[in-house]
C-alpha cells in the first residue's frame, strides 16, 4: 500500500510498504479521508513531536473510513463499517483516567498513519477510540471529529455555562486557524459574542460566516491587545481569551485581553523552550485564570461526532480542497504558506 512517511524536517517520502493485518483485538481500517491540520505543519517542519510521534513515521492523524478487516476477538465492528478512529487511546485506569482527564493519561497511546491508504488500528484503539460514523455524515466531515473534540475540551475546561460566566460571554480567539475557527464556531453556537483577531483577511471573512460577531486585522509581531480591547463591547476586555495560535506573542495579548476576573485559555501549544512575559501584578490583582490545555476526552470524541451530524453545523469552509496521497507535502507547505485552512488527501 501506499503511505506519506515523515523522515526528518521538511522531508516526506511516499512509499510502497506492506499491508499490515490485523492482530487479536484489532481492525484493518481502509482510510476514505484524512484531513491535514496545523499540527501536521509544525510536525512537518520541525521533524517530529516530543509526544506523538518519532521519524521514521506514518504521518497523518485525522482519519474516517471503513473497516476492511477484523482480527479475532472484535466485537461492535463489521468489514464494511463506517468508522472514524481517534488518534489517541488512554489506559483507563491511572489516576488521570479515573478523574476523567483521560488527556493527561501517564500511558496515552497516539496513532499516526492517516495519509495511507489503509491504517492498522490496536486494540486499545478499538476498545477505546473508534466509533461508528452516524448516518448521513460524510467521510470528510467525520474526519474532523478529533479536531473538534479538541475545541469542546478546550471550552469545557473554561466552564462558561457554570462559572463567572454564566450566560453569554465575551471571547476574543486569537488565530483564525482551523482550530481557531472551529472555536468561533461551536462558541458562536453555543450564543457567546466571539471577537476573532489574525492578520489573514480572507481567514477573517471565513470567521464571521462561521458566526464571529467581530473580526480584528493585527500584526503578527504581538502587541496587539489595543485593537482587540477596543471591540469589547465596553472596552475593558472579554469575559475569555483563547489563544489558537501557538505564539508567544499571542499568548501575551491574550493575557492582556481580559477583564478583572477574566479566564484566559492557553491552547495553541507553542514551541519546546519558549518563554512569555507575565504581568504579575495584573494576574494577581485582577484574579485573572490562567489555563494550559492539550488534547480531547473520550467523551468529547463521542459529542463532536454528534455536533457533526447536525446538519446545521456546516464546517465545508473549512475544507480548501482535496489532493492524493502523493501530494501531501505540497498541501502541507500550501497551509504554510497560509494558502489553505485543510485538506482533504484521498486515496480515490
Amino acid at each position: 500500500m501506499r503511505a506519506a512517511m515523515l523522515l526528518g524536517p521538511e522531508r516526506i517520502e511516499i512509499r510502497e510498504i506492506p499491508l499490515p493485518q490485523p492482530g487479536p483485538g484489532e481492525l484493518l481500517l481502509e482510510v476514505r479521508a484524512a484531513l491535514t491540520c496545523g499540527t501536521d505543519v509544525k510536525v512537518f517542519l520541525r521533524g517530529g513531536h516530543p509526544r506523538m510521534l518519532k521519524v521514521p513515521t506514518p504521518f497523518g492523524h485525522e482519519m474516517a473510513g471503513t473497516v476492511a478487516q477484523t482480527g479475532a476477538g472484535v466485537k461492535g465492528f463489521a468489514p464494511g463499517d463506517a468508522v472514524v478512529v481517534a488518534n489517541s487511546a488512554s489506559c483507563g485506569h491511572c489516576q488521570a483516567c479515573l478523574s476523567q482527564r483521560e488527556n493527561l493519561c501517564q500511558k496515552l497511546e497516539y496513532l499516526n498513519g492517516a495519509f495511507a491508504e489503509y491504517v492498522r488500528v490496536p486494540a486499545s484503539f478499538v476498545a477505546r477510540s473508534t466509533h461508528l460514523i452516524p448516518a448521513g455524515l460524510s467521510y470528510e466531515k467525520a474526519a474532523m471529529t478529533e479536531p473538534l473534540a479538541c475545541v469542546l475540551h478546550g471550552i469545557e475546561v473554561c466552564d462558561l455555562e457554570r462559572g463567572a460566566f454564566e450566560g453569554a460571554a465575551e471571547v476574543v480567539v486569537y488565530g483564525a486557524g482551523p482550530i481557531g475557527l472551529l472555536f468561533v464556531a461551536t462558541l458562536s453556537r453555543l450564543g457567546h459574542r466571539v471577537i476573532l483577531a489574525d492578520p489573514n483577511p480572507p481567514r477573517l471573512t471565513a470567521g464571521e460566516m462561521l458566526g464571529a460577531a467581530d473580526c480584528v486585522r493585527v500584526e503578527r509581531d504581538g502587541n496587539q491587545r489595543d485593537s482587540v480591547l477596543a471591540r469589547t463591547l465596553d472596552g475593558r476586555g472579554a469575559h475569555l481569551a483563547v489563544d489558537c495560535t501557538g505564539s508567544p506573542k499571542a499568548w501575551e495579548d491574550a493575557l492582556m485581553s481580559v477583564r478583572a476576573g477574566g479566564l484566559v485559555n492557553l491552547f495553541g501549544g507553542c514551541a519546546p523552550g519558549s518563554q512569555v512575559t507575565l504581568d504579575t501584578h495584573r494576574v494577581h490583582y485582577s484574579e485573572l485564570t490562567v489555563k494550559g490545555v492539550y488534547h480531547h476526552r473520550p467523551a468529547n470524541i463521542k459529542d463532536a461526532l454528534i455536533l457533526l451530524a447536525q446538519q446545521d453545523f456546516d464546517l465545508r469552509i473549512l475544507l480548501s480542497g482535496e489532493r492524493p496521497i502523493e501530494e501531501v507535502e505540497d498541501a502541507l507547505r500550501s497551509m504554510a504558506r497560509r494558502e489553505a485552512l485543510k485538506f482533504v488527501i484521498r486515496n480515490r
